[in-house]
């Protein structure tokens, strides 16, 4: 018995690391179409008042589509949590109780995001006024206008959360990863085709007829696999329809709550300078593709399987798959960390200086995505033990901790750029300071249900930070002797500089935890080194 358990978790280990694979592989191609998306738009809009009206516009119907439709976002999550329980053959069709959730669920959805629709579309100027209250008219007409475009993504996106939620837990990663490609081919064909002088509302309505092909692009193999969609109005008499809005309502709201954030930095952004909220915008993106890639890869299948063992009640396997996974995520998130500090503004420069996005817009981007870095390491552990939450069909923690660090987030704004007066970098350094807040808090909580082993977890990310910081002074050093002894034209001197640092660092930081005999570090050289015999 003993030995066939080691058998299945073996088995599952390698089913996670070949899901994480394909899953890395996809987002990486999907995050590159993202990049070349946002170097087309700095290139036709650089960090201007358009462009700061669409995304200031673009932060609502956002939240629907990638915060609470996205994949890992609440609707996502709830459907995991829920329906990967009541479905144990995922060779057979669904039951006919199954199908009769799901068209519950997308019932509900539907009603809730169109009557949030309407609201946005009658009152958009309103809206946006309060928003982006220290802003001039002219930009709150435009965005009000934007808005106005895009009020159609906030019923998409529900939608294609349920979507997303059902294929993952059929094992397809592919489609829900790749989506996101319609919308940035939509935005860089608009941008390029439409006249310059025609290009005011361009993204909004690119935007939308990306998000539309999205949900298209989606529905064949959800009623593939034979979920179909009757609407179904019995909200009160379906047990396990009670127990997703009690999973999705904090969810929701802690969602929500994030955004309030993000509104609490517009706030503050609109009386920067003009530009900034693109730049921060834009940093985010930087930040987003390892980030986003790294946590979009290990914890998608993995949810999946917390859900299953919170069901087994295996206390143990959510213990150790947590620390693997984390463990993981640490390993690989310093070498990204030490890669923004030291060549982040050659790699900005790189992808988006050129037409109308200056050297000005280059140094805003970097100087929020430097204090943005630091947030890496409580970002993936923090987005790791919510889904330990969601597993055991709680989501009101998650969402109590997000809304009592509202206060702490205008705090630390109003110490930032009000009294110190930091100016970007101070907006993004209060998002770091958050996210640990967030990320320390859950960590701790998390023992009512179970109780963690973080000794193994911080021991050995104790090793990875020693091993960081020498890697970071090696690579610091480098950098420096580049911009002081190497002259080569602008494009080639950045790749040469970006390339050669960025392989330091992986060699240092690797061998160095080899030395230190970093378990995450030994297990990668040893999968390496079999690869290579076979």
């Amino acid at each position: 018995m003993e030995n066939q358990t080691k058998v299945n978790n073996s088995d599952a280990k390698t089913s996670v690391l070949k899901a994480a694979w394909i899953i890395a592989v996809v987002t990486i191609v999907s995050k590159l179409i993202g990049f070349i998306r946002d170097i087309v738009i700095a290139n036709y809009y650089g960090a201007s008042m358009v462009s700061d009206a669409y995304y200031y516009a673009y932060q609502i119907p956002s939240l629907s589509l990638i915060l609470l439709g996205g994949v890992g976002g609440p609707f996502h999550s709830a459907t995991v949590a829920i329906f990967s329980k009541l479905i144990p053959n995922l060779q057979e069709k669904p039951s006919e109780e199954v199908n009769k959730l799901y068209s519950t669920f997308m019932t509900a959805t539907s009603i809730f995001f169109i009557i949030l629709s309407v609201i946005m579309f009658v009152f958009p100027r309103q809206i946006m006024g309060l928003i982006i209250s220290s802003g001039s008219s002219d930009m709150v007409n435009l965005a009000a206008m934007h808005l106005k475009i895009m009020t159609p993504l906030l019923i998409i996106g529900g939608i294609v959360g349920i979507y997303y939620g059902i294929l993952i837990i059929y094992k397809q990663f592919m489609l829900p990863n790749l989506s996101p490609i319609i919308m940035s081919a939509a935005i860089i064909g608009v941008c390029i085709a439409v006249p310059d002088d025609q290009k005011g509302y361009a993204l909004a309505w690119a935007t939308t007829i990306g998000a539309i092909l999205q949900l298209v692009i989606q529905y064949p193999n959800v009623k593939k696999l034979g979920f179909k969609w009757r609407p179904n109005f019995e909200f009160t008499n379906n047990k396990h329809f009670h127990e997703i809005c009690e999973l999705l309502f904090p969810a929701v709201l802690s969602s929500t709550v994030g955004q309030i954030h993000i509104y609490v930095d517009m706030f503050f952004t609109s009386s920067i300078s003009e530009g900034a909220w693109t730049a921060i915008g834009y940093a985010n993106r930087v930040f987003q593709f390892p980030v986003g890639i790294l946590v979009t890869a290990f914890l998608v299948p993995l949810f999946p399987i917390f859900a299953r063992l919170v069901a087994e009640k295996d206390m143990d396997g959510i213990r150790r798959y947590f620390n693997k996974g984390v463990g993981v995520l640490f390993f690989a998130a310093l070498p990204i960390i030490i890669g923004i500090l030291t060549v982040g503004m050659d790699a900005v420069r790189l992808i988006f200086e050129r037409g109308a996005f200056d050297s000005q817009a280059t140094f805003m981007v970097t100087e929020a995505l430097w204090f943005l870095s630091v947030s890496i390491l409580p970002y993936v552990f923090r987005d790791s033990i919510t889904r330990v939450y969601y597993s055991f069909n709680d989501s009101a923690t998650p969402f109590t901790v997000a809304f009592s660090s509202i206060v702490l987030k205008y705090l630390l704004n109003v110490i930032f750029i009000s009294k110190m007066h930091m100016g970007i970098g101070g907006i993004t350094l209060s998002t770091s300071l958050v996210t640990l807040f967030n990320a320390c808090v859950l960590g701790v909580l998390i023992s009512k249900k179970l109780k963690m082993n973080y000794k193994e977890l911080f021991i050995n990310l104790g090793k990875m930070i020693i091993a960081g910081i020498i890697t970071f002074g090696l690579c610091l050093v480098t950098g420096l002797g580049f911009d002081n002894y190497i002259h080569l034209p602008k494009v080639l001197f950045a790749i040469s500089k970006i390339s050669i640092v960025g392989i330091i660092c992986l060699v240092v930081y690797t061998a160095l935890n080899l030395l230190f005999k970093m378990e995450y570090a030994t297990e990668l050289a040893e999968r390496l080194v079999n690869k290579i015999k076979k």
